[in-house]
């Protein structure tokens, strides 16, 4: 499974997010998630080897059947699709 990135911060929910490293919508979310001091991990899905990248885009399917990003699930049972900042101050304020 492909390495993810461990961003330190307050231990809220865990969220893991899939991004490009190219992509201004998912640096504005990581930005939104340092702002806001939670911990996250991350894996920038274009900068993958490509069987390793086809693998993590099936698991993004599996949350996300359009494979946009940024897709962020929260704790395994949610999906945030895209930059949502009110979602993603709700799903961390909890």
């Amino acid at each position: 499974m492909a390495e993810t990135v461990q961003v330190p911060g307050k231990e809220i929910v865990p969220l893991k997010l899939y991004t490009l490293s190219t992509c201004g919508w998912c640096r504005k979310t990581k930005a939104l998630l340092g702002e806001l001091g939670v911990a996250y991990e991350y894996i920038d899905v274009d900068t993958l080897p490509a069987p390793e990248k086809e693998n993590v885009m099936e698991d993004i399917a599996k949350w996300n059947p359009k494979t946009s990003f940024p897709t962020i699930v929260v704790n395994d049972e949610e999906c945030i699709v895209g930059y949502d900042e009110d979602k993603i101050r709700e799903v961390v304020s909890k």
